[in-house]
């Protein structure tokens, strides 16, 4: 069956009586379950299940589930999800070109892909299609809660039918899926029926577009588009073509002038040379053209060569368009080649994965205005020229920074502070949010010492079983954390647990480690400073970069990760980038665990001990 499509909007679809859902990119896809037969088709009504049995797979693990719910029929999206709120079509596609069995299988169980369901059309046999979409959506939910299905996206989950939440506002999932770069949303009338094979304006769609600036270079005689390009190293990279967008007087006089200003032509192409500049958004670039693209406004205070490769590669991240970045070339790190530009990149990527650490924390920063050839500087105060969109928050005479949202973590990287330093503790909890071991040894030589201390408190934590993180310091040190859950724990419970883990450690390695204050006494063993953690102090933030000579990066790690082979050097902004592409996030749970942190009977022997 033909499926119900949206229709597309660019202006904000924001209006009472209307559900909100992110719009993934992948194969919109109609499940049809009769038992005991599986379908999976696509808008073609072509069968998908073939290039991905693995949604047959899952389906069948579940069959006793779903009986009561057959037939049953459901509208979703398949993807290769990337995040909660992206899927990545570049894999997708790759998927769906393959033909060996063998390979199909293989990457079926290697990197699955997930059906995302937003809307169920049948179930138990009834024909839900002509009720209100809210009655629809609302059964497909307990669908999923009887089955026993989790209710929130989750690539790391092995659940490849998953659920696309509908939100009761715009403001509550855009932000998100602008700062995971997802493809868009889907807006729908709570009272909108599902009708076969129509694009209806009771279901919207907006686009996260993402812009490049680029010229005209050639006018394509068979289908009426317009070939552009950027320069890159002075020579013309083609991108795409673009038609959309264009009014019909806008399209007849790009004609003429291209015809005019011909500088060659064969069958196809009427060529010339760079000379109209102007603005297209698009999805994506996938095999190097522009997905989706769509005429925006033409950009007559450019000239061909401000249109770059360079320039459409920073426009690429979709930065925020409250903050301008400021000489993107200035060099920052010189002899690893990393500019300003590459650095507010670093940001624009890791800031899904940073943000959450930073919310609602009184923020100290280290600004380094002229790279590492200059002298840093401290900076808690927000200062007086701070946009409007910058938090901030008052303590003990100080007015601090709050980066709670994309733009302030660009503005702050723009004013290049390089490393963030947050509190144990958040602007409105009194006691401290996590336990946070930081295992500094005395130079870059003794970085075994960290690791064996880390490995040691390991093996505590999980005898104790207690839940426990891992990451560089992103300079000399390894910090271990151990979530707890907000407002019930004072510093002067977490003091007791740091002392137990300090003097287990001196206790069972005195040659390794100290508890000694004075350096001149510590040698060369590794000071575990238990005092540090306390309300006031500060840890470098997960992800943040590091003012050093390797531009090292506070990178979370996998416990299996921490052995004798690791090298604190080796975790730079590259790495980050790399871990990050490749999924790569050991923190991903972190703040799922506070709840069921059972940290209260560790505490309550602890107390009982000292009173002994």
């Amino acid at each position: 069956m033909k499926p119900m499509l949206p229709s597309l909007t660019f202006d904000r679809p924001e209006h009472p009586d209307w559900l909100y859902e992110v719009k993934y990119d992948g194969f919109r896809a109609i499940l049809d379950w009769k038992h005991p037969a599986i379908r999976l088709t696509s808008r073609n009504e072509k069968t998908l299940l073939a290039q991905f049995p693995e949604i047959e797979e899952f389906l069948v693990q579940f069959e006793e589930q779903f009986r009561p719910f057959l037939p049953l029929r459901l509208d979703g999206e398949l993807v290769s999800l990337t995040n909660p709120y992206k899927g990545n079509f570049s894999t997708l596609q790759v998927r769906g070109r393959l033909r060996s069995e063998k390979k199909i299988h293989e990457q079926a169980n290697h990197s699955p892909c997930r059906l995302m369901v937003f809307d169920v059309l049948m179930l138990s046999g009834t024909n839900l299609q002509s009720a209100p979409f809210l009655e629809r959506k609302e059964q497909l939910i307990n669908m999923f809660q009887q089955i026993g299905l989790n209710l929130d996206p989750d690539p790391a989950n092995r659940q490849l039918l998953q659920i696309v939440k509908a939100y009761p506002r715009f403001s509550d999932i855009w932000e998100k899926v602008v700062l995971y770069d997802g493809e868009g949303i889907v807006a729908k009338h709570k009272n909108s029926l599902w009708e076969e094979g129509k694009r209806s304006t009771q279901w919207l769609k907006y686009k996260n577009w993402k812009y490049v600036s680029c010229f005209i270079t050639a006018f394509d005689k068979t289908n009426g588009y317009f070939s552009l390009g950027v320069y890159q190293d002075k020579k013309i990279q083609a991108i795409g073509q673009v038609l959309f967008g264009l009014k019909p007087d806008e399209k007849q006089v790009l004609q003429q002038i291209v015809k005019q200003n011909n500088i060659g032509e064969d069958t196809r192409f009427i060529f010339v040379e760079p000379a109209i500049c102007l603005e297209v958004k698009y999805l994506e670039l996938y095999e190097n053209e522009l997905r989706e693209p769509h005429f925006d406004r033409f950009r007559l205070d450019l000239k061909p060569y401000d249109c770059t490769f360079d320039r459409f590669i920073s426009q690429k991240q979709n930065l925020p368009e409250s903050v301008e970045i400021t000489h993107p070339d200035k060099p920052l790190w010189d002899q690893l080649r990393i500019k300003k530009s590459d650095y507010i990149h670093y940001l624009r990527e890791v800031s899904p994965y940073m943000l959450p650490f930073l919310k609602n924390r009184l923020l100290t920063v280290i600004r380094f205005p002229h790279g590492m050839l200059g002298e840093p500087f401290y900076q808690k105060n927000c200062p007086d020229y701070a946009p409007e969109f910058v938090n901030s928050h008052s303590d003990d005479g100080i007015d601090y920074i709050v980066c709670n949202n994309l733009n302030t973590l660009i503005w702050l990287g723009n004013q290049l502070a390089i490393e963030f330093h947050i509190p144990f503790q958040t602007i409105d909890n009194n006691g401290p949010s996590e336990i946070v071991l930081d295992l500094d040894p005395p130079s870059r030589e003794d970085f075994h010492l960290a690791i064996k201390a880390a490995l040691n408190i390991k093996d505590v934590l999980e005898q104790l079983q207690l839940i426990s993180f891992v990451k560089t310091s992103g300079n000399k040190g390894i910090q271990v954390y151990i979530p707890l859950p907000d407002h019930e724990y004072t510093y002067e419970d977490t003091r007791l647990f740091t002392n137990f883990i300090a003097n287990y450690l001196v206790s069972h390695d005195p040659d390794s480690f100290t508890i000694e204050r004075l350096k001149k006494n510590r040698g060369h063993r590794l000071y575990v400073d238990y005092v540090q953690h306390s309300e006031g102090k500060t840890i470098v933030a997960p992800y943040s970069m590091r003012g050093n000579e390797h531009a090292g990066v506070a990178t979370p790690l996998f416990w299996d990760e921490v052995n004798v082979k690791l090298d604190v050097k080796s975790f730079t902004m590259q790495t980050a980038l790399t871990r990050i592409k490749n999924r790569v996030d050991p923190f991903k749970n972190y703040f799922q665990t506070k709840q069921i942190q059972p940290f209260k009977p560790v505490l309550e022997f602890l107390k009982q001990t000292k009173k002994g």
